[in-house]
């Protein structure tokens, strides 16, 4: 995603993706049948995962400075808010500027109830037709996520382009994003512009994993700073993603279309000349 031209000290040093602990629904799926989604609570394991989560941040997000700050946006589910509570014990309050709940980072939507037979049915079917366009009965698509997320981002541009964050200028900015495993690969193809090919290679996040998304030196978020090559080979990426991040953890701003195997991605080939002639007649060959 290229970004607002924003000067560099207002750009948020990290942008990092945390999934939510273990949830009673990770435990027990016939949870769903008689809960609704977005009140599954978190198991005891869950809200330890959560806590650990939240020393774990404080230590990443502290390790090279002494003047730091953190806002938090979370997913309006009870798994979420429990999640981001627990993570909160790490933080004392004047490091935390701001939180908001946003329900456009909010579950995948299944459909209301959930009936376990019905749902492992609808999931066959869902693999044989695609995890991107697959719309739940009832439900949504990942595709539909995807659209939500883009106007997430919209709104995030434009907090950190108004200081509506309230970061103070001489502080380092870490956004934490408490949200999903859908949710969360879905915001990273959004960003980084992957395609629906890519994006079906993903993953899920494991609960209460950390993806870090670290402003480079150029000016470009990239995912290698933080993570290693292991790591995102685990994620599903491809050799050509894991490339692309290392690319962009030493390009400079608005440098995404030299980046060379992107066109490559789309066309076969192209025209070895740049006149309008030459390609006319090579077209009526």
């Amino acid at each position: 995603m290229v970004h607002p031209q924003h000067p560099a000290s207002r750009l948020p040093k990290r942008i990092i993706l945390v999934r939510h602990g273990e949830s009673q629904g990770n435990l027990t799926p016939t949870a769903y049948t008689t809960t609704p989604d977005y009140k599954i609570p978190l198991t005891p394991h869950g809200i330890s995962q959560a806590r650990d989560a939240g020393s774990r941040l404080r230590a990443l997000i502290s390790q090279d400075s002494s003047d730091w700050q953190v806002y938090f946006y979370v997913s309006p589910y009870e798994r979420t808010r429990s999640t981001l509570r627990e993570m909160g014990r790490s933080f004392s309050r004047k490091r935390v500027i701001g939180v908001r709940e946003e329900s456009r980072v909010r579950e995948q939507d299944f459909g209301n109830f959930q009936v376990e037979e019905r749902m492992e049915a609808v999931k066959k079917t869902r693999e044989l037709f695609g995890r991107f366009f697959y719309r739940f009965p009832e439900g949504e698509s990942a595709a539909d996520v995807f659209d939500r997320v883009s106007s997430f981002l919209e709104s995030l541009w434009r907090d950190i382009d108004m200081n509506r964050l309230h970061q103070a200028h001489s502080s380092e900015l870490n956004l934490v994003i408490v949200s999903h495993g859908l949710t969360s690969r879905v915001f990273l193809m959004k960003w980084f512009k992957w395609t629906v090919e890519q994006f079906e290679r993903l993953n899920n996040l494991g609960n209460c994993e950390l993806r870090v998304m670290q402003l480079s030196e150029g000016g470009e978020y990239s995912l290698a700073i933080h993570h290693s090559e292991e790591e995102m080979e685990g994620w599903g990426l491809s050799p050509e993603m894991i490339a692309e991040q290392k690319w962009r953890a030493h390009a400079n701003r608005g440098q995404w279309n030299d980046c060379p195997w992107y066109l490559d991605g789309f066309f076969d080939s192209f025209t070895n000349s740049d006149n309008d002639a030459d390609d006319e007649s090579n077209a009526n060959d």
